[in-house]
């Protein structure tokens, strides 16, 4: 049964790739921005983080000092696009003090620590959760973990491959358990799943007759 499973993760990978190509996810120019995204990403879309990305560029202060010496009511009008600033605001100040505190502000120090003690210290940050943690562990600090998002659960529940109201972890589990820990290919396969969603596996609407995956 398991080689079954791990055989499908692998061929939905393969038309996956096949039919969209690669993603070029995340983009950044820097892990400390890839990392500012993964927070600014939270219940909104690229095209706005974007938006916000170049707020901070253009005022210069894309950096843990100045975006930690920045009052917070400014960030917040900064990364005014993505919706929620001044929760957001906060959660990046959160994040801000915990780099400076555990790591002087320095994410090299952080490729060399454990994964999963690392991601356990980036949970334990107010507004840090399991998929935010993961896409900066897998997309800035270059981890070898799976991102997990509401497009991954609805696509492989209804592959019948995880059970429908499957958690957070169940679903990791079902990719960390029978995919090679590849951290080039679990950027890839995440960035394709999100693709998929988005086009074809929609919640309302789907288009199945048209999907890559239709048998």
């Amino acid at each position: 049964m398991r080689g079954k499973v791990k055989q499908k993760l692998k061929d939905i990978y393969k038309k996956l790739y096949c039919a969209f190509g690669p993603q070029g996810w995340w983009p950044g120019d820097s892990a400390f921005e890839v990392m500012v995204g993964a927070i600014l990403t939270q219940n909104t879309n690229w095209q706005n983080v974007s938006r916000a990305i170049n707020n901070l560029k253009k005022d210069k202060s894309l950096s843990i000092n100045k975006l930690y010496a920045m009052p917070a009511h400014e960030l917040a009008q900064l990364i005014r696009p993505v919706g929620y600033y001044n929760i957001k605001a906060k959660r990046l100040k959160n994040f801000f003090a915990f780099l400076l505190k555990n790591y002087k502000g320095n994410i090299r120090q952080m490729v060399k620590k454990d994964l999963f003690l690392l991601r356990k210290e980036l949970l334990s940050v107010n507004g840090v959760g399991e998929e935010t943690a993961d896409s900066m562990l897998l997309y800035a600090i270059k981890k070898p973990i799976f991102v997990v998002d509401a497009y991954t659960r609805r696509i492989f529940s209804r592959h019948k491959l995880i059970p429908e109201g499957a958690d957070y972890a169940q679903t990791q589990e079902l990719f960390m358990d029978n995919l090679k820990a590849d951290i080039k290919m679990f950027n890839e396969y995440h960035a394709l799943i999100v693709k998929l969603g988005k086009d074809f596996c929609r919640k309302q609407n789907p288009r199945c007759q048209e999907c890559p995956l239709r048998d």
